[in-house]
């Protein structure tokens, strides 16, 4: 399963929208899950999040300071991470970032670069990129 946990509601409908479509996309391909969190400070953030991830999930922070890949080799290591785990979870931090507990137990930190996304659109941005893999995985055509 690939899992998302992410801090904060989405309030607007277009994201809400987006968040949607990508999600039914990568279901046809693979079983997912998006836990929303509630905003709060870093560290009661942190212990939602650790609530919420499996000692055998293979867990990925997004971090501006995390490695920064293209979408083919995010796709390559989908695929890796995907034979030898059963579960992947990403994290999304809240505004204030991850807890450091939560950066610690990270097995891999991902960044998409050094912008500064809204929650919302970047949620939709990963979604995205995660669909993207999935298609270039499977060789098919959507990704240039």
């Amino acid at each position: 399963m690939i899992k998302i946990i992410c801090v904060g509601k989405i309030k607007e409908d277009y994201l809400t929208n987006l968040i949607s479509d990508y999600e039914s996309r990568i279901k046809k391909y693979h079983k997912m899950e998006i836990i929303e969190l509630k905003d709060s400070d870093i560290e009661t953030e942190g212990d939602l999040i650790l609530k919420q991830i499996k000692t055998t999930d293979f867990l990925v922070t997004l971090e501006i300071d995390g490695n920064n890949l293209s979408s083919v080799e995010l796709s390559e290591k989908i695929n890796m991470w995907l034979m030898h785990h059963a579960d992947i979870t990403f994290v999304i931090g809240g505004s204030n970032g991850i807890s450091s507990r939560v950066k610690d137990i990270s097995k891999y930190k991902l960044s998409f670069g050094n912008n500064t996304f809204p929650h919302g659109l970047f949620r939709g941005i990963l979604l995205e990129q995660i669909y993207r893999s999935f298609k270039i995985l499977n060789n098919e055509t959507y990704h240039k």
